[in-house]
């Protein structure tokens, strides 16, 4: 059995004030990086945002044609049935795009270990910083540039992964070119692939670990056999 990798992330206050390190929990950083899975999230999410919407008209689409240019014989020149024909200029357009849907389906379980890998690929490169709580009262971008100059990632990509929807922080945020903001649970592989340095609200961890640790263990359900069998039982 492969060795699980523990990975600490420095924790900083709103304000970029370093308070201390913190061992991210190992549900999600276990060291786990699988290069293959990634590329298939990516690309998936990449031809899943595809409008497919592309078109072209054929021979029988384009308006006009409907005579013969000159009679088949005695021109000396080359039979043609309609000036439409796609050897034409304004004419058809042979094998060209038509509407069409570049979704891709990713099974659940690929797409978790596709982000989980993501976040250890990040981990690694120790890119992975925790802010304690986001409380920004009013949008400012002033504030979220400040912060960043004090991580010193200011010339970064930066993804910043709030615990639930942070108006305000997403407010601050959006008129930066380099930075994208997200609750923690919506952040895809892309996302975190995209970016170099990945700060996440030290809550959003934390509740995300206690959700994994209390959700249910699935039970196991009787075959169908095994339940008519009780019921004729029952009325016997």
């Amino acid at each position: 059995m492969a060795e699980i990798t523990t990975f600490d992330a420095p924790v900083y206050s709103a304000q970029g004030t370093t308070k201390s390190n913190q061992r991210l929990p190992e549900t999600f950083f276990d060291g786990t990086v699988n290069v293959p899975v990634m590329h298939q999230a990516v690309k998936a999410f990449l031809a899943n945002r595809r409008q497919g919407t592309a078109k072209t008209k054929t021979r029988g689409e384009v308006t006009g044609g409907n005579q013969k240019p000159w009679k088949q014989k005695g021109t000396g020149r080359a039979r043609q049935g309609s000036i439409r024909a796609p050897n034409w200029p304004g004419g058809g357009k042979v094998f060209g795009p038509i509407p069409r849907a570049y979704t891709q389906i990713v099974p659940k379980q690929t797409r978790a270990l596709a982000r989980k890998s993501a976040f250890n690929a990040r981990a690694r490169e120790n890119s992975v910083v925790l802010v304690e709580a986001f409380d920004i009262k009013k949008p400012s971008t002033k504030v979220m540039l400040a912060l960043f100059a004090k991580l010193g990632i200011s010339d970064k990509k930066v993804l910043v992964l709030t615990d639930g929807v942070k108006p305000n922080v997403y407010l601050s945020t959006r008129n930066l070119q380099n930075a994208h903001v997200m609750p923690y649970t919506d952040a895809s592989t892309y996302h975190v692939l995209w970016s170099d340095v990945v700060i996440i609200e030290s809550s959003a961890l934390s509740a995300s670990t206690a959700t994994d640790a209390e959700a249910p263990a699935k039970v196991a359900r009787a075959p169908k056999s095994a339940k008519k069998t009780t019921a004729a039982t029952t009325e016997a």
